[in-house]
């Protein structure tokens, strides 16, 4: 066997391996959360399953927030029959009034909740940035943390594979 034979050979079997291990490690799971909404409902994430989940953590004060909730808006609507549920979770530091307020003025057509002991921040590993948004797929495991903005090209495609389309 040549020399770049045997090296090709070797890159393709420490390939073939690393996609082996990649398929065999478990991806995280999502907390065992229970959010209340700025109209008292409760909502698990346990009783989720099956749907697919984006939790987006953000604020009133954040203008990446702002910026992308109109996509969040859009993406919800568009895939919200086929499975998708969007839990907009408002930071502890944020006034519930601001929280209110923003909801109401900007029709936000799925929950919104407010982490007012900080919680649900501490269960999703201390979030601390906004806009930090996780993508749980349908068994409850964590697809994607996005802290930043949203990718929404990469978010559509990511949905489009879950549900099918």
């Amino acid at each position: 066997m040549t020399k770049t034979k045997f090296i090709v050979t070797a890159l393709f079997a420490f390939f073939i391996g690393g996609v082996l291990i990649y398929t065999l490690i478990e991806k995280p799971r999502a907390p065992a959360q229970t959010f209340t909404t700025i109209t008292g409902e409760k909502i698990s994430l346990n009783d989720l399953r099956g749907k697919m989940v984006l939790v987006n953590f953000w604020s009133t004060s954040c203008p990446g927030c702002i910026k992308e909730m109109p996509d969040i808006i859009e993406t919800y609507k568009q895939y919200k029959d086929k499975g998708l549920v969007v839990i907009a979770v408002a930071m502890p530091y944020d006034p519930p009034n601001y929280v209110l307020k923003f909801a109401q003025d900007r029709q936000l057509p799925f929950p919104v909740a407010l982490d007012i002991k900080g919680e649900a921040v501490a269960a999703f590993g201390n979030v601390s940035l906004t806009p930090t948004s996780f993508l749980i797929g349908k068994d409850g495991t964590i697809l994607e943390k996005k802290i930043g903005e949203l990718d929404f090209a990469k978010l559509k495609t990511t949905l489009d594979k879950q549900f099918g389309a």
